[in-house]
């Protein structure tokens, strides 16, 4: 049986790497996926600010999980030039962090257009990211999103499949309910084999986002399958995306399509710590 590690977008409850240090304490959890750091993205630091980073987080206690990169949230027939730059920078701060793994997209295609006809400008843009991350040994983790190539499971399958196992998945299960595909069971059974962690967030088909467990993500079912058939630990990296509003005591008598709304972020963060963990448990 494998062990789930418990990991977070820390940005979700403050762009302030020090306040994110201190709430990933505060809620028992020791990994972050860096994603922003002081209001600045990932992507952007550089090499002396990634290793002050590093410094900032091993005295707070607290290690990188992964790299919650933009790479591959480009159009397909974008900058790739620049954009491998942009991945030199990710890979670069993955060495330093002391982490393997970063977050990866497969590239904006145009609206209304057949996936197909982009596959193989797809395959091409993403099998230079791999070479590229294989020079530096990280391992690149594709997340299913709405408008890429890898947005269906059949697609991400596809991908996964091209590159015989190089490419990995972070199952993103909230993402598939968003965008009409249903997570469980054959969507996270097709892709079980090439799964290296999870995102959590949970959804409703009607597109409102809600905490882990009120949704139809089915969070708990997945997460505990994989961790019965895992060989060891894995990370279940926790992005809520939870409403926040800031004047809500303001308008106490005024209806949200969600009614899971927050006052601040941080009690949205809270609480999606809370109910993940009952999720779980």
């Amino acid at each position: 049986m494998g062990e789930i590690v418990l990991s977070a977008f820390a940005d979700e409850f403050s762009k302030e790497l020090d306040r994110q240090i201190e709430a990933m304490n505060r809620f028992s959890i020791g990994w972050i996926e860096l994603r922003g750091v002081d209001g600045k993205n990932v992507s952007d630091l550089t090499a002396a600010e990634a290793a002050e980073v590093g410094r900032r987080m091993a005295a707070g206690g607290v290690r990188a999980s992964s790299i919650g990169s933009p790479l591959g949230k480009i159009a397909v027939d974008g900058d790739m030039a620049g954009h491998l730059e942009r991945a030199r920078r990710c890979f670069e701060t993955a060495n330093l962090l002391g982490t393997p793994l970063c977050r990866v997209f497969s590239f904006y295609l145009p609206k209304g257009s057949d996936p197909a006809a982009h596959r193989e400008a797809v395959l091409e843009r993403v099998g230079a990211l791999l070479d590229l991350a294989d020079k530096h040994g990280v391992t690149l983790c594709h997340e299913n999103e709405a408008g890429i190539y890898g947005e269906s499971p059949e697609r991400c399958l596809d991908l996964l499949t091209a590159f015989g196992g190089r490419l990995r998945c972070v199952f993103d299960m909230g993402n598939f309910v968003l965008g009409g595909y249903p997570p469980y069971p054959a969507a996270y059974a097709a892709l079980k084999p090439y799964i290296r962690y999870f995102h959590i967030k949970d959804a409703l088909a009607s597109g409102a986002i809600v905490p882990a467990g009120c949704g139809e993500a089915h969070i708990g079912d997945i997460v505990r399958d994989f961790r019965d058939s895992a060989e060891g630990p894995f990370f279940v990296s926790l992005e809520p995306h939870l409403v926040t509003f800031d004047g809500l005591k303001a308008l106490t008598d005024r209806r949200f399509e969600n009614p899971y709304v927050y006052e601040t972020k941080e009690l949205a963060f809270a609480d999606a710590v809370a109910r993940l963990r009952g999720e779980l448990a």
